[in-house]
């Protein structure tokens, strides 16, 4: 019998943090799989890792769906036959409606990097780093219906005292690498 948990991922763009977690998974820190990469973006490099990883992929272009709620249905239809217990966004640069949100609400979590609730939004790093920030960190929260909100579930913090967001991207990027999976472990646990 298996007991793994099932967790979908939502991402954007390279897939950094879909691969750490796919890895952990493999490797067994995890028990889980990852059973189905949702991607909004054709072309995106989380497609080549999803595929070595040996994952589904639900590629899309939003633009060819009449509404934000259609994509969404058929998503939600995507997760329900594929069992998920939890969803994963990971560079997802993508709102997510109410559409999904009904369907999975309390079972959608999002990495991003600042210390929210300071510096929401896709720029967060660039934002912090103009603002003269000294100390800069990584949020783990549930998604909910606004950008970057809901209840912060882990964050941890990092100084950083130079004025070069590729170097804070890359910084936290090992970190949320380790928090990400760590997170994970913890909500499945329960």
């Amino acid at each position: 019998m298996n007991n793994k948990k099932k967790i979908a991922i939502f991402a954007s763009g390279s897939g950094t943090n879909f691969e750490a977690l796919a890895q952990a998974c493999a490797d067994g820190r995890l028990n889980a799989d990852v059973v189905l990469m949702v991607c909004d973006k054709p072309g995106a490099k989380v497609i080549e890792r999803a595929e070595r990883f040996g994952v589904e992929s639900f590629v899309f272009s939003p633009k060819s769906y009449p509404s934000k709620a259609d994509f969404e249905t058929e998503i939600v239809q995507m997760l329900r036959d594929h069992q998920v217990d939890l969803i994963c966004l990971a560079g997802y640069m993508r709102l997510v409606g109410d559409t999904l949100l009904a369907a999975y609400r309390g079972k959608i979590i999002n990495i991003h990097p600042s210390l929210l609730p300071a510096f929401k939004g896709a720029h967060a790093v660039e934002d912090a780093v103009a603002y003269g920030v000294k100390v800069f960190g990584i949020t783990i929260h549930y998604v909910d219906e606004t950008l970057d909100g809901g209840k912060i579930i882990a964050q941890r913090a990092f100084p950083y005292d130079g004025n070069d967001p590729d170097e804070v991207h890359r910084i936290g990027q090992k970190i949320e690498h380790e928090l990400y999976v760590d997170t994970v472990c913890k909500l499945l646990d329960f």
